[in-house]
């Protein structure tokens, strides 16, 4: 087995017998020793846990038991997401030390589906940014250039799968924190459509939002992820009824229709990035599908949009880390006003208290209709919009990121800038949409070759079409199969 397989070859090894699944998580833990420090995508490791479960698989296999189709495979979880006993911290020092009491519908469905949780990674405090370097505890970097951000929210759980800790991960998308990762890195990452995965055992940031998103080497393990973990939760009264629909199966994209929004496209976005992504439009036109111009107006008022009702609702989420029910306690002076009041000055960091000020402003009396009203006003324009142009076209294409990956430090103290770098991911978000990003190709930046990301867009409930143009893409292209150049890397000889 090489580092840099995706998922769906490493589990044909297994079931072909070429090696046991106990061999491959110890070679995984070892991989992760060697790689991590370099990378720093893990908050933690579960080396014993993961080994029992490895000689538990080994054994129902021997047994004759039916291998499910997420047998034996390594699973990163980012660390806003519940599995029985182990820390689910969100980045966060007002839970640090906390460990979930119950697993989370979708982590569950995946242990059912025969992975393995191999540890939790880094990420944005709470969720909250796109490089990374909110988090609390660590700063992953990315493996294309460890100077790097590898975006965010989600960024270990990209770093872990692009630098071929693992083959799988699960991150959480709430304005594009799976998909901006994805292609800052150079993987494949999906949002589903709002409710094709429970979200029960995510810590809310966003809820109307919030998504659990695969990451992965390669379509077909998004497939093979969501397939798994998808479906009708009854205990997740937002979860859309019926299992994850299968993926179409295209030969070629006769008959499709393609959008290209203008506002996908703006002024500054990267030449390199414009470059790659108009290659892969003519490729997918050279597969048959028809390419129209789409106007989508109401996409110049997405970002304030989303920074209204994201922040609206982190304030909400956010009110019950107080020092009284769970998490960290400071005891301030003496009073209950005073042990919130510090329990959240020393627990939340600089951008948490950001969003939740900001949130609590637009939901407050007398400015709830101009600004929450408003935004909730232009969300429903915006889906409106998404329908009306999907009544034409099948699904929309453009760039992932209007950039390839920033320095870190860059965007640190300029949060507008940092805002900006989700401009493309949010309408999706908002409009509940299903989206994936693949890899494109890449830019040269620096004398860096850095990754490039292609997003597809369907309609709400299409995740199978954009499962199915992103396979086919994938057909016909060898992005996704690109290696990283870490230092010392054995995959690299």
């Amino acid at each position: 087995m090489r580092p840099f397989e995706d998922a769906t070859a490493i589990r044909e090894r297994v079931l072909a017998g070429e090696t046991s699944v106990e061999s491959l998580i110890a070679r995984t833990l070892e991989r992760i020793a060697r790689i991590d420090p370099e990378v720093g995508a893990f908050r933690a490791v579960f080396a014993d846990r993961s080994l029992a479960r490895a000689a538990q698989l080994d054994r129902s296999l021997r047994n004759g038991a039916r291998p499910g189709p997420l047998f034996g495979l390594p699973l990163a979880l980012k660390s806003n997401m519940c599995l029985e006993g182990t820390p689910a911290d969100c980045g966060s020092r007002i839970l640090a030390g906390w460990h979930a009491p119950y697993t989370a519908t979708f982590v569950q469905r995946a242990i059912d589906a025969g992975a393995v949780p191999i540890g939790t990674t880094h990420m944005d405090e709470f969720a909250m940014g796109s490089s990374g370097e909110n988090s609390s505890f660590g700063v992953p970097r990315n493996p294309w250039d460890v100077a790097r951000t590898c975006g965010g929210s989600s960024s270990g759980a990209a770093a872990a799968v692009a630098s071929g800790m693992v083959p799988l991960a699960l991150g959480s998308d709430t304005g594009g924190s799976v998909r901006q990762p994805a292609a800052l890195c150079g993987i494949s990452g999906m949002k589903p459509s709002y409710g094709r995965v429970s979200r029960l055992g995510l810590v809310a940031f966003a809820s109307s939002l919030d998504q659990v998103s695969p990451l992965a080497r390669s379509a077909r393990d998004l497939e093979r992820v969501l397939g798994a973990i998808g479906g009708v939760d009854p205990r997740d009264a937002t979860s859309l009824p019926g299992p994850f629909p299968p993926p179409e199966s295209r030969r070629d994209l006769a008959g499709l229709v393609l959008g290209l929004p203008a506002p996908f496209f703006p002024e500054g976005l990267d030449p390199e990035v414009q470059a790659r992504v108009d290659e892969a439009v003519c490729l997918l036109e050279d597969l048959g599908a028809e390419v129209r111009p789409v106007a989508l107006p109401a996409l110049a008022h997405a970002l304030a949009t989303y920074y209204v009702i994201a922040t609206a609702e982190a304030s909400s989420n956010l009110a019950r880390y107080a020092g009284v029910g769970f998490g960290g306690r400071a005891e301030g002076d003496g009073t209950l006003a005073g042990m919130m009041s510090t329990t959240r000055s020393r627990g939340f960091g600089d951008e948490v208290k950001r969003r939740i000020l900001l949130g609590t402003y637009v939901l407050s009396s007398g400015y709830y209709d101009a600004w929450y009203g408003r935004a909730s006003r232009v969300r429903a324009a915006l889906a409106d919009e998404f329908a009306h142009a999907f009544s034409a076209v099948d699904l929309l294409a453009g760039p992932t990121s209007p950039t390839p990956a920033f320095r870190l430090g860059e965007r640190a103290h300029d949060p507008l800038a940092m805002y900006r770098s989700d401009i493309l991911t949010v309408p999706a978000s908002l409009a509940g949409l299903p989206a994936a990003s693949i890899p494109c190709g890449l830019a040269r930046v620096g004398g860096a070759a850095l990754p490039v990301g292609l997003q597809l867009l369907g309609p709400r409930g299409a995740d199978e079409r954009v499962l199915g143009v992103a396979r086919l893409f994938q057909e016909h292209t060898t992005h996704h199969l690109a290696e990283p150049p870490l230092a010392g890397d054995e995959a690299q000889a």
